[in-house]
């Protein structure tokens, strides 16, 4: 399985912290916010190499970051050729180009870079050896205004997705989406092909989407929370909380 992290972006949100820099490599304690992921995906015994893909601006200090790590398994840097927000591919391009450069034929474990987790993502990969299918994670979200800004599922008694949804003004359920997933080998090429068939391109979540309508699904809910980076805000009360 291959563990593949979403990196391109250009965190605009985060202004001059990140104008030149990227957001999954800002410090968190004696860490990083992605150095905190790895630390715990490079433990899973069915993982044998981290891909991450950026962006052309940041791809040096990625590799510059990637020289002072000693992870068990393998780490190898995309360059997507992007160099500002507005020619970005968006993050379903980017897996497309990261699986078509590497000749990729592997389970893949794909993640966005901006979370810090309380969770071991080994449950996720238990849940899907279990499963046998394409997987997704859910949480349960109370918030109606917060579904209305992401991906929504309704799954039936065995966590199989029957329908999800991207904001929806009605949800259907209060089961959020966040951006981790698990695609086996045997559904790569129905990604391969998605953005050609009508597959949004910028959020992790329109390949999600697309996936349930066209594949057997499976939902993992979250065995605890997560914390999402997307704001200065947030990022300083990461530093305050876990640093």
């Amino acid at each position: 399985m291959k563990n593949i992290v979403i990196a391109a972006g250009y965190a605009t949100r985060l202004g001059e912290l990140t104008k030149n820099f990227p957001k999954p490599l800002l410090k968190i304690g004696a860490s990083t916010i992605l150095g905190r992921m790895l630390d715990d995906i490079d433990t899973i015994a069915d993982i044998d190499e981290h891909i991450i893909v950026t962006n052309h601006k940041f791809a040096p200090i990625f590799e510059e970051w990637k020289e002072a790590q000693s992870y068990q398994k393998p780490i190898t840097i995309i360059d997507d050729g992007t160099e500002t927000n507005d020619t970005r591919l968006g993050a379903v391009c980017d897996l497309l180009f990261a699986m078509e450069k590497l000749s990729i034929d592997d389970d893949l474990l794909v993640v966005a870079a901006d979370n810090i987790l309380y969770f071991k993502f080994q449950e996720f990969v238990d849940f899907f050896k279990q499963k046998q299918t394409s997987c997704i994670m859910c949480h349960e979200q109370p918030s109606i205004e917060k579904l209305q800004r992401t991906g929504v599922i309704v799954v039936d008694d065995d966590w199989s997705v029957l329908n999800m949804e991207e904001k929806p003004q009605e949800p259907k359920s209060h089961w959020a989406v966040p951006p981790f997933y698990i695609y086996r080998k045997e559904d790569l090429d129905l990604v391969r092909h998605s953005v050609e068939n009508g597959c949004g391109k910028d959020a992790p979540g329109n390949l999600a989407h697309y996936m349930v309508e066209h594949a057997v699904m499976h939902a993992w809910p979250m065995s605890a929370g997560r914390f999402d980076i997307g704001s200065l805000d947030t990022y300083y009360e990461a530093q305050r909380l876990f640093g």
